[in-house]
């Protein structure tokens, strides 16, 4: 195949139907939206959820609960991910976050007892389970709350 011989795939290339451009064209006069009603209008059309006068949906299902606006969301460490840093390395949140463990953030972060730590470290996290600070401190590592 030369250069000159290439030709886009079959059906690839449709031309955009240009609406409302003479009766030939079939779709003149008015533009494929039939005769009157709502939806011929401009800007006609219903809002988004309306049923057409029935209750709609969101209003006809119980509600329950609230949602606290103060509520803090901790990003989640697990014992055994700390075991890639190095001994005697200080873990940080910006170091978690640099190494790719966590995305971001968020309020905080928490460390779980999930797993063993074989590492010495020194962690600096929000919050700690109770587990996870035994077992930091079994394996000669510290803790710090920040």
């Amino acid at each position: 195949m030369k250069l000159h011989e290439l030709k886009p795939a079959e059906g690839s290339r449709k031309v955009r139907n240009r609406v409302g451009r003479g009766t030939s064209s079939g779709n003149g006069k008015t533009s494929g939206r039939g005769q009157k009603g709502q939806n011929s209008r401009s800007g006609g059309g219903v809002r988004l959820g309306f049923e057409g006068g029935q209750t709609p949906l969101f209003r006809r299902l119980p509600k329950r609960g609230f949602t606290n606006i103060n509520r803090k969301e901790f990003a989640i460490v697990n014992l055994d991910t700390l075991n890639r840093f190095e001994d005697g390395t200080e873990v940080t949140p910006a170091l978690l976050v640099e190494s790719g463990i966590i995305k971001n953030e968020k309020s905080g972060i928490k460390v779980l007892g999930n797993g063993a730590v074989e590492r010495k470290l020194t962690v600096k996290a929000s919050k700690f389970s109770e587990a996870a600070e035994k077992a930091i401190v079994a394996a000669g590592g510290s803790i710090e709350v920040i």
